[in-house]
């Protein structure tokens, strides 16, 4: 049989193989729908002239051209607390549940992009981070499938790490901007657990690390007031020293300073001044 009629009989495979695609089901179509909806509603508030009853008293309205997209400057990172990747993308396309995040990174490195960059998503929830409070309107979350208790496997943090090369690279993320949804909610949150590799993120540029290696401490150091130039909500001192742990000290879990601890603090705060 000659190429030609190889080609004539495999055609006929080909277009059933592309239709059969054509007609599978996706289980988010309902979801995407919904997204692509409330999408158009809010451009079409983007595309408003100024209200009447704005403050202008001026006869015309005169828009500037000179203007862009607010953008991100911070990243959140999360563990879902959930039992499987699909149970996550189930909770962030159901309207009850009320939380959403930008990104979803299963344990095998699959990526789901949820949420355009630029839109708000509801992932941060009461928090702060040094003079922040509507972290919501500032960030990026991405939530990584974790039970809570577990390892991250090499191909989530791969995937991660690609993902995050984007993300700084696109909108000028400060390095010391990376961090845990337990840094930025004391007491409330603990993800990502004490397994999250922090450190391995810090030496790729995400995030801030300690050398505590040349660390002299002045003789009347404030740990709360180093914490609090950290960033760390310190109102609820142990929560915050927790939180601390979780992220810097991921052996500890007291809700006390220790004297290695100081170093660190001193080291941290000196990096974040």
């Amino acid at each position: 049989m000659n190429s030609f009629h190889l080609r004539s009989a495999t055609l006929p495979k080909l277009a059933l193989m592309v239709f059969l695609a054509g007609c599978a089901h996706n289980p988010y179509s309902a979801s995407n729908k919904a997204y692509k909806k409330l999408a158009n509603q809010y451009a079409g508030l983007i595309r408003q002239y100024p209200l009447q009853d704005s403050l202008s008293q001026t006869t015309f309205w005169i828009g500037t051209t000179n203007f862009d997209m607010r953008k991100p400057n911070f990243v959140i990172i999360h563990h879902t607390a959930q039992n499987s990747c699909e149970q996550t993308l189930k909770t962030f396309t159901t309207v009850s549940s009320k939380v959403s995040a930008h990104y979803v990174i299963c344990r095998d490195g699959t990526v789901h992009h949820m949420l355009n960059d630029y839109m708000r998503a509801w992932q941060a929830g009461l928090s702060k981070w040094g003079n922040a409070t509507d972290i919501n309107s500032l960030s990026i979350g991405i939530e990584l499938d974790n039970s809570g208790f577990d390892t991250f496997p090499d191909t989530q943090i791969n995937s991660l790490l690609d993902l995050l090369n984007v993300l700084k690279k696109t909108y000028s993320i400060p390095t010391a901007n990376f961090i845990g949804h337990s840094d930025i909610a004391p007491g409330r949150k603990v993800d990502p657990n004490r397994n999250f590799p922090w450190q391995t993120l810090a030496q790729k540029g995400y995030g801030l690390w300690y050398d505590t290696a040349a660390t002299l401490v002045p003789e009347h150091f404030d740990t709360l007031r180093a914490l609090r130039i950290i960033g760390y909500d310190i109102s609820r001192p142990e929560a915050a020293i927790q939180s601390f742990h979780i992220h810097f000290v991921q052996q500890d879990t007291t809700k006390m300073f220790s004297g290695a601890d100081v170093k660190i603090l001193c080291d941290l705060a000196q990096k974040f001044q």
